[in-house]
């Protein structure tokens, strides 16, 4: 999802006011967990997923600023929320790439620069995610762990443009851009490699290379999931995409593949674990209504394909319930979708209500209770 970056600003600096809890220090070879097992890591079983030893289809939700937060208090908070309502999987942003030192008290994670970047391992860096592993693995909750951002926001590929040069679309094949990205990756996953808290590595969110082959996409992308199975061979990886270009449909935009994707070919790379998919009819120029043939159209492929797919974001900018419930009844029924997350969790902090962006769903709400605790009531 492309958040607004006023709201962002607004949520960094609410953020920035409470200080963070003082911990030990700790470095990019530090991991937060003592070491576990593969087989305490979630996995893909035939078209469903496994976690914890059970095999199911799993529902949750994203957010994308609890890594950002600097109070311990409001991570406890939203995970005791996330735990006590069914959830196991939570999606979350790994990266917060800066081209200039922010503030003191800003959280970033790295800061680019063509003559030598710099990953922030401190209390207003990657510690904060460091938290929230943590804390999730107490949970026994799972997270997916995004490494950077096709959008703007919080730096994303755009960031890395301004530093090493290049557009966005040639940020697939720079050099120096995919040295650093890699260099990010490694130093990530080295932290949480024995955490089982990971529900899996994520690539980017939501990449598109307008105009490009798709095989620039594809070819990245089987290179990079590659690369994080040499770091971590137990946890699953996976590309982050919205499901564009599958083919066939009703022939409209989301199923063309002008945004340089080829499901299909992205499916069948052997080091990506299974699908995403994402639905903004909204953004997208469908109807509501349209959402459900694209999750079964998935669906269908991710089967035939022998993956399972995760229906990673959704949302309607009105009737939530009405709409995103029809939504989640039609992923649940479908066979190859394992799994659904909506955008975005919201509650309340001690900074107050968290980000609304149209597309939240508040703890406690009426609107919680249809697509969360009826949904996981259906579910089980």
């Amino acid at each position: 999802m492309k958040i607004l970056g006023a709201a962002l600003l607004s949520l960094i600096g609410a953020a920035a006011a409470v200080p963070a809890t003082a911990r030990p220090s700790s470095s990019e070879s530090t991991n937060t967990s003592v070491a576990s097992s593969a087989a305490d890591f979630a996995r893909a079983d035939g078209l469903l997923f496994n976690i914890d030893g059970s095999t199911g289809y799993y529902a949750g939700t994203n957010s994308y600023w609890i890594s950002f937060l600097t109070n311990d208090a409001d991570v406890d908070l939203a995970l005791d929320e996330l735990a006590a309502a069914g959830h196991r999987i939570l999606r979350v942003w790994g990266f917060n790439d800066v081209t200039a030192r922010p503030g003191a008290g800003t959280v970033y994670f790295q800061l680019l620069s063509r003559a030598g970047s710099t990953i922030n391992t401190g209390a207003d860096g990657l510690q904060r995610l460091d938290y929230v592993v943590a804390a999730a693995e107490k949970r026994g909750l799972k997270l997916i762990i995004n490494f950077v951002n096709n959008w703007g926001d919080y730096g994303g590929m755009a960031a890395y443009v301004t530093a090493f040069g290049g557009t966005q679309q040639t940020w697939y094949t720079n050099t120096a851009a995919q040295s650093q990205y890699r260099a990010y990756i490694k130093a990530v996953v080295s932290r949480y490699a024995d955490s089982p808290a990971v529900f899996a590595w994520e690539l980017a969110n939501e990449p598109r290379c307008n105009g490009c082959a798709t095989s620039v996409v594809t070819d990245w992308a089987a290179d990079t999931s590659a690369y994080v199975k040499s770091l971590d061979p137990a946890h699953m990886v996976t590309l982050g995409d919205e499901g564009f270009g599958l083919g066939g449909g009703d022939g409209g935009y989301p199923y063309q593949r002008a945004e340089g994707l080829d499901f299909a070919a992205n499916l069948a790379v052997d080091s990506l674990d299974f699908a995403t998919f994402h639905l903004y009819p909204s953004s997208w120029g469908t109807e509501y209504d349209w959402g459900n043939s694209w999750i079964e159209a998935h669906g269908k492929a991710c089967a035939a394909a022998g993956k399972p797919c995760l229906f990673e974001e959704y949302g309607s900018e009105r009737d939530h319930c009405g709409i995103e419930s029809k939504w989640q009844t039609t992923a649940l029924s479908t066979e190859g979708v394992a799994g659904d997350l909506f955008w975005q969790l919201g509650t309340t902090l001690s900074t107050g209500l968290t980000h609304n962006d149209g597309f939240t769903i508040y703890t406690g709400s009426s609107e919680w209770t249809c697509l969360v605790t009826n949904h996981v009531a259906a579910i089980k």
